[in-house]
């Protein structure tokens, strides 16, 4: 790496224009990396990954590997990184033997899209939530973020809720999320995104690179039942839905709906506990 000089002002900018530059994934390798340099002491190391090579869980051990480097260098040492057990490459091929032909009525894939054709099948129209412009005719892709606090006191209720019911805050959240949703829209049938590690095996927690899955949870949200019905639901939706997710999203798009549009749900609820 050749040392970039920048001053304080203009570092913000830099460190911006480096990880907002697209990659071209067909000619690039989806890695990229800067050094700026402030001043004789101070320098800012700068990594970006494209999500085709690394997800959200990936942060951590890639930031150790990082870190073990930097201090080895620093001692005057090669990087001392412990081997890893297995590559990405072998997860991809046990992955690919795990799920098995999905024309094979035996194998995992065919038994989990059967899963979810069963679980998503007949679902409703999308979605209707009020909207405060006009959809565009083109997706824009500009979003925004809104960050709210929830009150410790609140916190808890939803921690003791969920060990009462023998759930997680995230099924609990889910269920209040889905009562919300089936409020404004007017709609009993909710469908809700969420993302999962994919990582089952403690072997696969060093490794860099792009594991996650998507689920749709799906929940009839009765005005007559309780909260304690709800939460039931919730969780028996969700550990269903865990059950069934190592067959690709896509397929089972392709496998529920390939005459719809490939949304199959319109909220997306992420749990980001990733160190």
């Amino acid at each position: 790496l050749t040392p970039i000089p920048v001053t304080e002002a203009e570092l913000a900018a830099r460190v911006v224009a480096v990880a907002t530059t697209p990659f071209d994934v067909t000619t690039q390798v989806p890695l990229r990396i800067e050094l700026f340099r402030l001043g004789d002491e101070e320098h800012v190391l700068v990594v970006v990954v494209h999500h085709i090579a690394a997800d959200g869980f990936s942060i951590a051990p890639l930031t150790v590997d990082v870190v073990t480097a930097f201090a080895s260098r620093a001692a005057g040492l090669l990087p001392a990184w412990t081997p890893l057990e297995v590559q990405y490459a072998d997860y991809a091929l046990w992955h690919r033997s795990l799920l098995g032909d999905p024309a094979d009525p035996e194998s995992v894939a065919a038994r989990q899209l059967a899963y979810w054709r069963e679980t998503l099948a007949g679902l409703p129209g999308e979605l209707s939530l009020p909207q405060d412009r006009p959809r565009p005719a083109a997706p824009s892709g500009v979003g925004a973020s809104l960050r709210f606090e929830i009150p410790a006191q609140t916190y808890e209720l939803v921690r003791d809720l969920a060990r009462e019911r023998r759930a997680t805050p995230f099924m609990v959240v889910h269920a209040a999320l889905s009562v919300a949703l089936s409020r404004i829209s007017g709609s009993t049938d909710i469908c809700v995104g969420t993302a999962v590690a994919g990582r089952g095996s403690a072997e696969l927690d060093p490794m860099v690179g792009m594991l996650v899955n998507t689920l749709v949870l799906r929940l009839s949200v009765d005005e007559g039942a309780s909260v304690i019905d709800l939460v039931d639901d919730a969780r028996g939706a969700a550990l269903s839905a865990f059950a069934h997710a190592d067959v690709p999203f896509d397929m089972v798009v392709d496998a529920v709906a390939p005459a719809r549009s490939s949304s199959l749900f319109r909220v997306a609820l992420a749990y980001q506990n990733t160190e």
